[in-house]
This record gives C-alpha cells, structure tokens and sequence, in this order.
C-alpha cells in the first residue's frame, strides 16, 4: 500500500473546499462545542485548531451518553487508535497510538504519568469510565514536552470535578454497577468525592471454557482553593482496585490477578507578574499486581513514580513561552529479585508560541538525562497559517523516545527462554505530518497525513532469549474526521488507515490493524436521546511472521435515553447488537481470546449540576 492511497480520504475531504468556504462564521459558543479548548497538546490552553496538533476531545455529554463499560470502548475506532485485548471485561488491553507500540502512548491522569515501569505500559483495562469527566487524545510525537513513551501520542484522562450524582445500573453477564458522587463550591474552595463500583461475572475467553469474571471499585478525591485571579492550590487523588480472572494453559486453571491504580498529586498555580505564570506539581503514581495460579501467589510487581514538574508560561504581547523542568523517580517492587530497582531521570524543557496574523509558529526543546539508558534530546516545530476565517493548514514536525522497560534490562534471567539485556537503547522516532482543518458554525472537519520512522526498534529475540535493538520500522497513514453538532443532532465520524511496516522484514507490525472506522450519532427529542455507534477494524496478524491473520469486523451499539422527571433519568445500552464474534489477539497455544457479544445494561441516574 502506497503513501499515495493513504492520503485518498484527504484529498477527497479537501475536494469539498470551495463549497465549504461560504458557510456562515460561527458565533463563539458555536465554536465552543466543536473546537473546544485543550490543554495536552502544548501545555497551555489552547483550541483545538490552534493547537496546530491532530486531537480528538471526549467530553462528559459523549460520556454519559455512550455509556462506555472500559477504555476501550472510548478509544475504539477513534481517528489514529487501535485498540486489542485478551478478551472483555478487565483483561489485558493495549492502544496503539498511529501504529506504534503499545507502551509508545503515554497516559496521563491530571496530568500525571500512569504506566508500570516492568513491563511499560498503563494497565488500560482497569480505568473506570464511570469517573471520567473528559479525555483528550493527542496523536503525534509529545517527546519534547513530556519526556519518554510519547511517541505515538498521548491520552489524558480528567476526572470528574462537577455536580452530585447517584446511578445504578445492571445488565447482562451478571453486571452491576453503582456510583455516587458529591462536589460543590464555597467562599473559592472546590471540592469533588466520587466512588463507583463495577462488577460482572464475565464471558468464556475460549471455547468450552468457564466463565472469567472481573470486579472493580473506585474512588476519586479533589479539593482546591483559589485566591482570586492571582493563583490556585489544591490536592487531589484518584484509586482504583479489584481482582481480574483470566484463562491459564488449561480450562481447569484458576487464574487471577488482583491489582490497584493510584494517583494523588499537589498542584500550584501563581500569577508572579501579569505577564508570569508559575505552576508546580507534585505527584506519585502507583501500579500494583499480583498474579494467583490456583489460590498461589505466582508473583508481585509494584511501580511507584514519583514526579516533580516546574513550568513558568511568559506572556509576550500575542506570544507565550515556556520553560520548565522535571525530575522523575521510578522505583519497583517485586517477588522477582530484579538487579536495579529504582532510576531517575532529570529533564528540562522549552517551548515557544508565537502568533503572527494569520501565521503561528510553535517550537519546543527538551533534554532528559536518565540513570538507565543516558541523556536524550528531542524537539519539535509546526507551523499553522490560516488560509481564511474557516480554514487552517499545518505542517510539523517532531522526535521521540521509548524507554527500555525494567523488564527489558533488569528482568531476572530464566534460562533457556529470557535473558535481560541492560546495554539495550531507548527507541527513537521522527514524524513529519500535514494537516487541514476546516472549522465552520455547526461542523468541522479535520484531515492528516503522517510518516514516522523508528530506529533501534526493541525486538524479542526467541532464539537468543532476549531483547535486542534490532529493527527499523516505517508508519505511513492518513486520517480524516468530522464532526456536527446541528438541530440536537451530534454527529462524529473517524477513519484511519496506515502502513505499519518492519523495515527489516518487510511484514506489518503485529496486532496493528490498517483500517480503522468509527461512526457515533445521537439524536436529542424532548426529553429523548437516541443514539448509537458503529465501529470497525480490518484484519490484522498476531505474528511478525504474517503467518496468523485475525479477521477484521464491525460492532454496532444502540443506546437510548430518557429524562423522566427534574433531575432523574434512565439509560438503555445495547453492545454488540449483532452479536459479532471477533477477536484482537491469539494465545500462545494457537487459539483466540473471545469478546463479549450480545449485551444489555439499563441504568438509572440522579443529577444534580
């Protein structure tokens, strides 16, 4: 597949212009809704136009509407986001962010950086939506801004921080799930509690099997206190924990994990001058599992990383500038006698926004120095003109860096199957990517074209046991989304496709699909909301070999939803409508992880905003 039917859905999105330039200017609450304001991308506030970045915002009314059960159900089909999984229902999961690896996306809670340090990626399947009040996805290299593992892109997730709320809902599979939650606002002191329990029995993860079930129970907590116009300071933390059954070698095996995600942080915010912006946060994050094979501890791993992030934001007439630094401390703890446990990693970097008319320019600088694996430098450039009121053209780019995991160097030698390797590198990455955004008063649309090389890519070695900085890999891909918000009609549409090629052995990179679609329409009557979403994912293979290919398919989901009475509503959510049998990836021993089919949930919901 060429660079040049990758980029078809752009140019055919493009063809549309000149129709497209009469439509009316938009008022600003109109652009609200369609081109809302981002913090991910370049670390200040921003619209998603003017972030000269390709994003993708799920606010709290998508949310609540689409009922989501886990984050893949969030990220699926979304433009430039692959998603796979041993299964449904807390199982293992993995994004993959414009084809990269699945720990080459970086997440982040509040602003803080969520993964486990062994094995360096976040633990998808175990994030509650239920205490989600808005994601941001940014796609493209963020190396220079955030340090290791943004090389794909970057998640944001923000917890709740408004209203008071009481839901219950049950449906099938023996799923329950409970929530509660109170915030409110006196004398400029904020504060949100929120808990939220999930429970279900589970679906077989192969055929003739039992049924694998998966309990988990969350907790959110913010309060903050702000002195006026000149600054804010406040904690806040968010906890999740539970236990996980999953399939061992044989069906008879009992196998779980219990586990438990924890962010809590200190943030400060203070205007020094009219023009200075000062903004410290302090934060620790916590990964813990521990895997059972028959009531038996089979092992315990245990991240902590403990961060401490400084930036300073000049404003300059109509430029901003930051300058920042950052020191991370990653430290394990294991049933495993790993030969290091901890590492630091000290960073400093700089970026600069400038804005010229019609023209803005964006740079940004940033150097890590790591007890591991050395000093990195990376950086970034775009530039964004805007060719009329409705529409901008972009071009940047930008290099990244993925981190050898502890696994990867440090993991205790098992011979004859792993040998750790502690001379291994850190991947590294250059993107280059061409944008068009059309912005108009009830829709937008927004098309891209991209290519990343990665060098020194991280590959098991099988016949020698370990890993090894061995390959080169190329991602060429276009996507296209569209958006409108016309007439209480919502309506969002992604597609994306990409070449994910090993260079070395000119075969696609494993579990990554080449097309992806996505198609979400909500529809408000009254009191009545209807809606649903259709997604696909073409066929991908399990192997580096191309030799096991998985079908590609389409799920379809229909919701509906009704506010009876002030404050009061109900929700009807069916996955899976057509009860699809799919699968994303293949066991070792040569047989597929089923998924859920068919599925109802109703739900019953208490608001007060």
């Amino acid at each position: 597949m060429s660079l040049r039917l990758l980029v078809a859905p752009a140019a055919l999105s493009l063809s549309v212009l000149p129709s497209a330039v009469q439509a009316n200017t938009a008022s600003s609450q109109q652009i609200a809704m369609l081109n809302p304001v981002v913090v991910t991308p370049v670390l200040v506030s921003r619209t998603t136009e003017a972030s000269l970045s390709s994003v993708t915002v799920i606010d709290e009314q998508q949310l609540r509407d689409q009922q989501p059960v886990d984050m893949a159900d969030i990220l699926r089909g979304q433009p430039g986001v692959d998603t796979t999984g041993n299964g449904s229902f807390g199982k293992s999961a993995s994004v993959f962010m414009r084809g990269t690896s699945s720990n080459a996306t970086l997440l982040l809670v509040n602003g803080v950086r969520l993964r486990s340090a062994t094995v360096g990626s976040p633990a998808w399947q175990y994030l509650p939506p239920a205490m989600l009040e808005r994601v941001e996805v940014v796609r493209g290299p963020r190396g220079s801004l955030y340090g290791a593992d943004a090389v794909g892109g970057v998640v944001q997730l923000f917890t709740r921080d408004d209203g008071s709320w009481l839901d219950f809902g049950a449906g099938s599979f023996g799923t329950m799930n409970a929530g509660a939650g109170v915030s409110g606002e006196q004398g400029g002191t904020r504060y949100t509690l929120g808990i939220n329990r999930f429970r279900t029995n589970g679906i077989e993860l192969r055929e003739n099997s039992e049924e694998r079930g998966y309990d988990n129970t969350a907790g959110i907590a913010k309060i903050s206190h702000r002195f006026g116009d000149r600054g804010e300071i406040g904690v806040f933390g968010f906890h999740t924990q539970g236990n996980t059954e999953f399939e061992g070698s044989t069906p008879a095996d009992d196998r779980n994990i219990d586990y438990a995600l924890e962010v809590a942080g200190l943030k400060g915010e203070v205007m020094l001058t009219d023009g200075w912006q000062t903004k410290v946060l302090i934060s620790q994050a916590k990964d813990e599992s521990e895997d059972f094979a028959n009531d038996v501890s089979n092992g315990v791993f245990d991240t902590r990383t403990r961060t401490v992030n400084w930036q300073n934001i000049f404003a300059v007439g109509a430029h901003q500038f930051v300058l920042g630094g950052e020191y991370l401390r990653d430290e394990i703890t294991s049933s495993n006698e790993y030969d290091v446990t901890d590492r630091d990693n000290k960073a400093a970097f700089g970026q600069a926004l400038l804005h010229f008319g019609p023209l803005d320019v964006q740079g940004s600088l940033r150097h890590d120095d790591n007890d591991a694996y050395g000093s990195k430098v990376t950086g970034a450039a775009a530039l964004g003109y805007k060719l009329d009121t409705a529409h901008r053209v972009r071009l940047s780019y930008g290099t990244a860096f993925k981190a050898p995991t502890f696994n990867d160097l440090y993991f205790p030698d098992s011979p004859p199957f792993f040998f750790s390797n502690p001379n291994l590198k850190p991947e590294s990455s250059e993107t280059g990517e061409l944008g068009v955004r059309g912005q108009y008063e009830h829709w937008f649309w927004d098309a891209a074209v991209y290519r990343t090389n990665i060098d020194d890519l991280i590959v098991y070695d099988g016949s020698r046991g370990s890993s090894f900085n061995v390959n080169k890999a190329r991602i060429e891909g276009a996507e296209l989304a569209l958006g409108m918000d016309w007439q209480q009609w919502q309506v969002r549409v992604a597609f994306s496709a990409l070449k994910p090629e090993d260079r070395d052995t000119d075969t696609v990179i494993p579990r990554r699909a080449q097309r992806l679609g996505r198609v979400d329409v909500d529809r408000r009557i009254g009191t009545v909301t209807l809606g649903g979403t259709a997604s696909f994912q073409g066929h991908r293979y399990n192997d580096a070999a191309n030799t096991q290919r998985l079908s590609g398919f389409g799920l379809l989901d229909l919701r509906a939803g009704w506010q009876f009475a002030p404050n009061w509503s109900t929700r009807l959510t069916l996955k899976n409508v057509l009860d699809k049998e799919y699968a994303t990836a293949r066991n070792f021993s040569g047989w597929n992880y089923l998924n859920a089919g068919r599925s109802v949930m109703v739900s019953l919901r208490y608001d007060v905003q």
